[in-house]
């Protein structure tokens, strides 16, 4: 069977093995499980908490071409530390294009427990990730507290001396003059011109431009203002510019340019990778309109209805409707027994997988490794021959080498389930249960925790949890009619712009704590 591998690291991380590190145990695997690896894809320090990485995009292209069978990466953190995004990208590989995805230091069955076990490792990758995050970031406030340089590129005009800006004597005459020539008149363009012909360069080294030229009249820090995270200190640096001269030329660009539209609000669809249509099993992804009073209304389509011809005449839902339903039956799941229950099975199934495959190989190669170099000790003693005990000498730091090499990895993998423990996981669905549900961040982590599909049909809901039991009735409650939710596929209509009007009806779920079908019935 075909494999490729992905490998990524951060160069900000401290507790990741290197690419080479992570090829060489995913190499390992492969030999060890008969997969005959056909390609390398891999991004040097790349951030995992974006999914802007050339290896990884290749890889998404490459699993439409039939050219492999299975990804392996050492561990699902490698996808992304987002848990949005590494569900994401699984559900690309294995579900739009039905390849198999294996973690080689974290593999788990394909069994309930085993899948919402690999959600539960992708919340602790992404908790790591923020909490690095905010010790950086704490860094980073430090240094602004005393005005001290952050990181990130100098304005040119200025140095760095101590972590601290002083004027750069080479180029500060420069930004005066840029300041002074646009302030009578000269237009960017005529700058920029002036600039590359005498040869100038920005801070980065490379030629004027109107957006380097614009950017440079802006800044804040020509006035001896210190700038970070929307902080402005004034009288912190030194200072190039003038404030005359620089009132002048913010004048100027305001006169030349208008005033740059409000941006938008991101809006978030939670429910993308994991609701699907009832009728046709396609996804259901965000769609919004406008009604005639301007009021835009957000909905969640089948990509389906969207295609010409129409291929399903499934409704759309409105958006809060079907978010609210699913966290408010997430939440139920978090009572005190089901979190003691979930912990039990999800540390039985960590101790189920921690002698895994991988790490029985590791340390067999350390065994062998360990044989090897005290053989080659006893030979090098028993030699009576110079040249023989030179050329056997230089094994030894080679053996000794790699002995560190293979403990690295060992202890590596051992961390990783040692990572999650009863009482962090304990620590972490008790978190989930007191989360703010507005939230946005805690509405997205208790869907990617928790859910593993919602289909959504005209008069009924069937939602499907990480993990299940044979369904039983848990109760009766009354909601809002979902049809009273949901509007034709073609579109909004004029005559009903509006909130949708609330009607009640029952509504039966049948299912145990993990996995429940909603039914519509009229009173």
């Amino acid at each position: 069977m075909k494999a490729v591998i992905y490998a990524r690291y951060s160069s900000s991380a401290q507790r990741e093995a290197s690419i080479e590190q992570q090829v060489e145990v995913c190499e390992n695997y492969a030999r060890n499980n008969d997969y005959q690896v056909v390609k390398v894809y891999s991004d040097k320090a790349k951030t995992g908490r974006t999914d802007d990485r050339p290896g990884l995009k290749k890889l998404l292209s490459d699993c439409s071409k039939n050219i492999f069978d299975v990804v392996l990466i050492y561990a699902m953190d490698r996808f992304s530390r987002d848990t949005r995004l590494a569900l994401e990208n699984l559900y690309k590989i294995e579900f739009e294009n039905n390849k198999k995805v294996i973690s080689v230091t974290q593999p788990l069955d394909d069994s309930p427990w085993g899948r919402f076990y690999r959600v539960v490792q992708m919340a602790d990758a992404q908790k790591y990730s923020e909490e690095l995050a905010e010790k950086v970031k704490r860094g980073m406030k430090y240094n602004a507290d005393k005005c001290l340089y952050n990181g990130g590129s100098v304005p040119l005009g200025f140095k760095i001396v101590d972590k601290r800006y002083e004027i750069n004597p080479d180029t500060a005459p420069i930004v005066k003059m840029i300041f002074e020539w646009y302030a009578d008149g000269v237009t960017v363009a005529d700058i920029a011109k002036k600039l590359n012909a005498q040869g100038a360069k920005t801070s980065f080294g490379r030629p004027f431009n109107k957006n380097s030229l614009h950017t440079l009249l802006k800044n804040k820090k020509y006035l001896g203002y210190y700038t970070f995270d929307g902080l402005e200190i004034p009288d912190a640096i030194p200072q190039i510019i003038s404030d005359e001269l620089f009132d002048k030329v913010a004048k100027r660009m305001a006169t030349n340019k208008q005033a740059p539209a409000r941006a938008k609000a991101k809006v978030e669809y939670i429910l993308t990778t994991k609701l699907f249509c009832g009728h046709c099993k396609g996804m259901m992804t965000g769609f919004s309109a406008t009604g005639h009073l301007k009021k835009t209304y957000r909905y969640y389509v089948c990509n389906k209805t969207k295609e010409v011809p129409k291929n399903c005449n499934k409704k759309a839902v409105h958006k809060e409707y079907i978010e609210d339903l699913v966290i408010e039956r997430c939440r139920k799941l978090l009572t005190t027994k089901n979190i003691q229950r979930i912990t039990k099975e999800l540390v039985a199934t960590a101790e189920r997988e921690k002698d895994t495959t991988n790490l029985k190989a590791l340390r067999k190669a350390l065994k062998d490794n360990e044989r090897k170099h005290e053989n080659t000790i006893n030979a090098i003693m028993e030699s009576d021959i110079e040249s023989v005990r030179k050329a056997l000498g230089t094994k030894i730091p080679v053996l000794e080498a790699e002995h560190e090499e293979i403990e690295k990895q060992i202890e590596a993998e051992e961390r990783l389930f040692a990572s999650i423990s009863e009482s962090s996981i304990l620590f972490f669905l008790t978190s989930l249960k007191k989360g703010n549900i507005n939230d946005i961040k805690y509405r997205k982590l208790l869907v990617n925790v928790f859910v593993n599909k919602i289909y959504l049909y005209d008069d009924k809901v069937t939602i499907t949890f990480n993990s299940g039991d044979e369904p039983v009735t848990i109760s009766d409650t009354l909601l809002s009619e979902l049809d009273e939710h949901s509007k034709p596929s073609k579109g909004l209509s004029s005559k009903k712009d509006g909130p949708p009007q609330q009607s009640k009806s029952e509504i039966v779920i049948v299912g145990d704590c993990f996995g429940f079908l909603i039914f519509r019935g009229f009173v």
